[in-house]
């Protein structure tokens, strides 16, 4: 994670409200993790996505233990959001303050009765996608998540593009759609976020989804911090 400048990251988070690190994974990597996917035993569900009115496609949570690049993943990137989550709840006024440790923040679902872990690999077909959604899975939830594609948009698939939608008061929503290359990872707000305005910052929500994927298969690992009920 040092090769990455955080301190423009971060700038790039408080600014759009997400931040794109290129080629955090390797090609190598990406199969892997993506190669996961037939393995029912890595996985404590699977969801297919138009059964709940979620989209198309489906998904599946990794259970405990994760696999080991996933584990890191998650372990390596929450102590820099972490700083930045931080940064935001003073702004909005909010009390919470996160632990530099994502074992120690783990300790706190638990105790809270979320322990059931959320780290996800989503999978779509031609014709698949992702409607507009927040990952609240209980009472604590860590302000911001990372996804990482898995798949060559040149090679793989067509269409299946990032899309953050940001609704401020009394304001029309705001879109930003998130071009990726495979490997590289976006990191976004999950639910709220802080914007400067005349009087100080004020909290804008958000929400996030994949569009159409026109051809052929995507694949996305989501990282979410924060475990579920």
């Amino acid at each position: 994670m040092s090769r990455y400048d955080w301190s423009a990251l971060s700038a790039e988070l408080d600014e759009q409200g997400c931040a794109v690190l290129q080629r955090l994974l390797s090609v190598e990597e990406c199969q892997s993790i993506a190669g996961m996917y037939p393995q029912e035993t890595l996985f404590r569900s699977h969801v297919r996505m138009a059964r709940h009115g979620f989209g198309k496609g489906e998904y599946r949570y990794f259970q405990y233990p994760l696999p080991g690049l996933v584990s890191a993943l998650r372990t390596a990137l929450y102590p820099r959001l972490a700083q930045v989550a931080n940064h935001w709840n003073v702004r909005m006024a909010l009390p919470t303050r996160y632990p530099d440790s994502h074992a120690t923040y783990l300790e706190m679902c638990h105790r809270a009765g979320q322990l059931r872990p959320t780290p996800l690999l989503l999978q779509y077909r031609a014709g698949d996608y992702n409607c507009l959604h927040q990952d609240l899975y209980g009472d604590l939830a860590f302000p911001l998540q990372v996804a990482i594609l898995l798949s060559d948009p040149q090679e793989d698939f067509t269409g299946g593009e990032f899309v953050l939608t940001e609704q401020r008061p009394r304001m029309q929503s705001r879109v930003e759609v998130v071009p990726l290359q495979r490997g590289d990872a976006v990191a976004f707000a999950v639910h709220q976020r802080p914007v400067q305005g005349t009087r100080g910052s004020y909290r804008v929500n958000l929400r996030h989804g994949v569009s159409r994927v026109r051809s052929g298969m995507r694949h996305t690992l989501g990282i979410i911090f924060h475990d579920a009920q």
